[in-house]
């Protein structure tokens, strides 16, 4: 019964990845993809800024008070979803769904408003026996993309990450908390996608609360990076590596000759503007 059900979870993971990117590199130009790029650019720019602290926060409480700004990220949010990334080349195909993971956490969020942190918020539809649907919206079938329906988990676990195989994914996607890399200023676009991936990775990895040294010496990395360290080389000696890749001069010499992190942590505080 058990290799039935794994075998089972493998296909349902192969028809995402199949939606996630084809095996033609054609080219998708929906018209309409520019002006919700567009909307959706227009709001980032108009309530998000970076604090004093190099955490990015969202004007939560402004943009949960402008309804017609609320109905512009839903219409953005539907004309992403009316895309065909099964038609898209793999740059375009990141920052697609990069993209509409944002959106759509936004819209959760705005949804819910007023909340400390986006685990107050449940998720609907999920098996009662799923602990994670308790504590989150991460299960919870949110858009329809190409015939099927999606949750954030789903974006993430089961297209992002077995598709492009690419450990930057942690950097492009943002879970409303301050734990979490920036969530990016402006949309993500296939022509910058390598470079704006590697100034995300930098900067996470140059805070605190991506890294850090104690006086004693003791290495904090945040939680991604054991939640997901498969992702990042699948050791801790290659977590490391990636960490030093991205170190400013500073950092990397208080990285070297370490072979380990001695602990991790995360703040689900949600990442609103101060």
């Amino acid at each position: 019964m058990y290799k039935i059900q794994k075998i089972f979870k493998r296909l349902v993971a192969m028809c995402f990845v199949a939606l996630a990117f084809p095996a033609v590199p054609a080219i998708a130009k929906q018209a309409d993809q520019g002006e919700s790029l567009k909307i959706y650019g227009g709001l980032l720019a108009k309530y998000l800024a970076a604090g004093a602290d190099g955490v990015t926060g969202v004007a939560y409480a402004k943009w949960h008070a402008d309804i017609k700004d609320r109905a512009a990220l839903d219409g953005a949010v539907m004309a992403m979803a009316a895309q065909k990334p099964s038609q898209m080349q793999r740059g375009e195909a990141f920052a697609f769904w990069a993209n509409l993971y944002n959106a759509l956490t936004l819209k959760v969020v705005l949804d819910a408003y007023p909340v400390a942190s986006i685990k107050d918020i449940k998720s609907s539809g999920a098996s009662l026996f799923d602990l994670k649907s308790y504590s989150g919206p991460w299960r919870t079938r949110l858009v329809t993309v190409e015939e099927k329906e999606l949750s954030l988990d789903d974006i993430e676990h089961l297209i992002m990450r077995p598709t492009f195989k690419d450990a930057r994914v942690h950097y492009a996607v943002n879970c409303a908390s301050i734990g979490c890399p920036n969530l990016k200023q402006t949309p993500w676009t296939a022509s910058t996608l390598e470079r704006d991936l590697d100034a995300a990775a930098r900067a996470y990895v140059n805070h605190p609360r991506g890294v850090k040294v104690a006086d004693d010496g003791q290495l904090v990395v945040a939680s991604i990076y054991s939640w997901f360290q498969e992702d990042f080389g699948g050791s801790q000696k290659r977590v490391l590596a990636h960490l030093m890749k991205y170190a400013n001069p500073a950092l990397n010499a208080k990285l070297k000759g370490k072979t380990g992190f001695d602990s991790h942590e995360y703040n689900w505080t949600l990442n609103a503007a101060k």
